[in-house]
């Protein structure tokens, strides 16, 4: 007679075990869903890729950041293809990054400051359509977020020129080269000699009073 209470009491320890199981499980999974949903994806075209990936790499809230080509019509472009400016592409960097951290508003911001939105031709020494200034978007909300954006920059007496840079939907962004990614980790002073003689740095104080690697 007094086994039954304990087989009940072994069975309701049993219950209680599934359930706590499943409740894990459950916000285990949610919880990937949801760090699955806070990475988002901007792309962004600012002259040499080299730069723009040191540039953002060092954003708290950016994931990743590879260099690469888009904008163009030929498949799988190399990089001498592109450099010739004859398959329409830009040098850009396609960026993830956590939205709880950094907002793409803040992303474009920045992005801003580390070029020359006036310049039509190319950025600094780079010359050339494969070196234009491009924001790419990824949906109708990035899109309104960098149209506001801009008009916003147009009314800064500072740069005293038109915004040259375009707003467009991303197309296929194909990563470059190996040896181009991280390029100033694998090659710091060639790296820096190049972004010294670029007159890069030196072009953005004039437009914006620090340059962004000094951010």
């Amino acid at each position: 007679m007094q086994k039954k209470p304990i087989a009940v009491a072994q069975m309701n320890v049993r219950f209680l075990c599934k359930y706590l199981t499943f409740i894990a499980i459950f916000l285990s999974g949610a919880m990937a869903s949801t760090s699955y949903a806070q990475e988002q994806t901007a792309t962004f075209a600012g002259g040499c890729f080299w730069c723009s990936e040191s540039d953002f790499e060092k954003l708290d809230g950016v994931i990743a950041v590879t260099s690469g080509y888009i904008g163009g019509q030929l498949k799988n472009p190399t990089y001498k293809e592109v450099s010739s400016g004859k398959t329409g592409h830009t040098e850009g960097v396609q960026i993830i990054f956590d939205s709880q951290k950094i907002s793409y508003a803040t992303l474009i911001e920045y992005f801003w400051k580390s070029i020359d939105p006036t310049d039509s031709g190319g950025q600094f020494c780079d010359r050339g359509q494969q070196y234009r200034s491009e924001i790419f978007y990824h949906d109708a909300t990035q899109r309104e977020t960098a149209e506001t954006s801009r008009q916003a920059l147009q009314k800064n007496v500072r740069l005293g020129a038109p915004i040259a840079t375009k707003i467009t939907t991303a197309s296929t962004f194909y990563p470059a080269e190996d040896y181009h990614q991280d390029y100033y980790l694998k090659n710091p002073v060639r790296y820096n000699y190049y972004r010294w003689g670029c007159g890069r740095d030196k072009r953005l104080e004039e437009l914006w009073g620090k340059a962004v690697k000094d951010n």
